[in-house]
């Protein structure tokens, strides 16, 4: 079983390591931060939109965080004498710790009501850092099988241990892959953020969950049955397994899209069972080597894993799906939100999801999978 480490930085925060199944104990010395950091800063504020009745988060102290650092002072590269890191060990196989420069936190607890106009409060929650590797170079889709089943376990961890916070109301794990998409670390890594509100999405999603439910006979979810009526037409699939499956969704709104979705209904990935999680971290990984084979250069993404909110009657209904993005829509063309989308929310695909489908078919074991047991 992946093996897990808590300690501290040295300005607080926590930090943990996740070492691959049958890897040795971690050196005491190795979990003792040597720096000298400066004093948290104070939570930046959430305010209450009226208009679309939405919180915002105001996070201006994000300004001054690290951006696209060269190799040699990297913050998520294991610590050297030279460059001494966010992640104090020699080496590591997966890190977690809280961002030095979070959007929400590092308080947490309830928010108050958000009755209009004016109403704002602390930005409290959890914003976390996943190191997939000490590897500086790289991606999520080389990292081979035990070290995307140790991320897994990772992500699982997390959805469950800041599900418990005070106040935290929905658990997003993520990754953003690219400039193309603004990442500020080169390093291959994700994010795990506990928001203190259910999210837009996340509230659109449960809503339509919800409603469904109500309506049919309770013999499936929303997003079951969407993954039973891709599997009987076929046309948009991309991979099935034992487990989990993969589809290109009849209304893709992004020029690269998939769904992969557990064939069990599960809120999140803390609900996964050995066995789902060890089909994960194959099947993940090779949609993401799927996207890689596209097109000559690497594929911009957005891996984003779609929890359940935590409120009981938004929860029940939920069944966890990743939703795989990317606005490549050529070898050198990005898709952009404008008017449409970016304003009215009213997306406009520059492809047919059908075809997008068939090219991921096509692409498949152009890039061998690796399983190391």
């Amino acid at each position: 079983m992946t093996r897990t480490t808590m300690t501290r930085l040295a300005d607080g925060r926590e930090i943990l390591y996740f070492d691959d199944a049958g890897s040795a104990e971690r050196p005491a010395a190795s979990l003792v931060d040597h720096r000298e950091l400066p004093a948290r800063p104070e939570p930046g504020q959430l305010r209450f939109d009226a208009l679309s009745r939405e919180w915002v988060a105001i996070a201006a102290h994000r300004q001054s965080r690290t951006h696209l650092p060269p190799a040699d002072r990297c913050p998520i590269c294991p610590t050297t004498p030279a460059n001494q890191t966010e992640i104090p060990a020699p080496d590591y196989d997966v890190a977690v710790f809280e961002n030095r420069f979070p959007s929400l936190g590092p308080d947490v607890s309830e928010l108050p009501p958000a009755p209009g106009w004016g109403a704002n409060a602390p930005a409290v929650g959890r914003c976390e850092v996943v190191a997939f590797t000490p590897q500086h170079t790289g991606s999520f889709a080389e990292l081979g099988w035990q070290r995307a089943r140790t991320v897994v376990d990772a992500w699982a961890h997390r959805t469950e241990a800041l599900s418990a916070l005070p106040g935290i109301q929905q658990v997003f794990p993520f990754e953003n892959r690219g400039a193309e998409i603004g990442v500020t670390l080169h390093h291959p890594h994700g994010q795990i953020y506990a928001y203190p509100y259910v999210t837009p999405r996340g509230a659109v999603l449960a809503a339509a969950a919800a409603e469904f439910a109500a309506t049919s006979d309770g013999g499936a979810t929303l997003t079951s049955s969407l993954l039973s009526a891709e599997r009987h037409d076929g046309s948009r699939m991309v991979l099935e397994g034992e487990h989990f499956s993969a589809y290109v969704p009849f209304a893709a709104r992004w020029p690269l899209e998939v769904h992969l979705v557990p064939h069990r209904q599960v809120p999140d990935l803390a609900a996964l069972g050995g066995a789902e999680r060890d089909e994960l971290a194959e099947l993940y990984p090779e949609l993401l080597r799927r996207f890689d084979a596209l097109y000559p250069t690497p594929t911009p993404y957005i891996a984003a894993w779609h929890q359940a909110p935590l409120e009981p009657a938004l929860r029940r209904d939920g069944h966890l799906h990743l939703q795989l993005t990317s606005p490549r829509r050529a070898a050198d063309k990005l898709k952009y939100l404008a008017g449409s989308e970016a304003a009215m929310g009213a997306f406009i695909s520059d492809t047919t999801p059908e075809s997008v489908a068939a090219r991921l078919r096509e692409v498949a074991g152009t890039s061998a999978a690796v399983r190391v047991s």
